[in-house]
């Protein structure tokens, strides 16, 4: 990866190292130059932090250079070495933030949002400012904050209809508006990994 498009900048540098997780890393990776939105470099961003949520680094270099895996392995300096800088998820939250399918989706308040990252609680139905998608109790449901940008996935306690009526809603009123109360959380956060 290069600080600047090299296409377009002769002077962009290569960024030898950065951390995984760092912005500006999705600064300069910018969209697909095809349009085509497959295989740039904000995919292979993505990639590595994916691979960062297990706590392995990546390099991401030109696959057309001679002899690249050995040159990778002895240390040159030919691509960005990318870092993780969080612990490693244990397996079950590394299965849940990338190998089950999203069946819906929840649109988070800010104080939602703010418990979840800052306070490791769990996802409360007071919380929810809608419910999207077609989910059972059981299924994987992506996290989202107002403005769109998905911040958690979970397995949720109660499936799309009742979590829609219970949405906004304290747990104390889950029997008298579902005719049953089951979990007080809507994603227990045993249950939940924050991305």
């Amino acid at each position: 990866m290069f600080d600047s498009d090299p296409g377009i900048n002769p002077d962009a540098q290569l960024i030898s190292s950065a951390s995984a997780n760092d912005s500006f890393l999705d600064e300069v990776a910018g969209e697909s130059r095809s349009g085509l939105g497959r295989g740039g470099m904000l995919t292979k961003v993505r990639a590595a932090r994916l691979a960062a949520r297990s706590g392995a680094a990546t390099v991401i270099v030109s696959g057309n250079i001679e002899n690249v895996i050995n040159s990778v392995i002895s240390g040159d300096n030919i691509g960005t070495y990318l870092i993780p800088d969080v612990a490693p998820l244990v397996a079950r939250k590394q299965w849940l933030a990338g190998q089950l399918k999203i069946k819906g989706e929840l649109v988070l308040d800010m104080g939602a949002v703010n418990s979840l990252r800052n306070a490791g609680k769990s996802l409360l139905a007071v919380g929810v400012k809608s419910v999207g998608g077609q989910f059972d109790r059981g299924d994987l449901v992506s996290c989202l904050t107002e403005n769109g940008g998905e911040m958690a996935r979970g397995l949720v306690n109660y499936g799309s209809k009742d979590a829609a009526k219970i949405a906004g809603k304290a747990s104390t009123e889950f029997e008298k508006i579902l005719g049953y109360a089951d979990d007080a959380e809507l994603i227990h956060r045993d249950n939940l990994v924050i991305l």
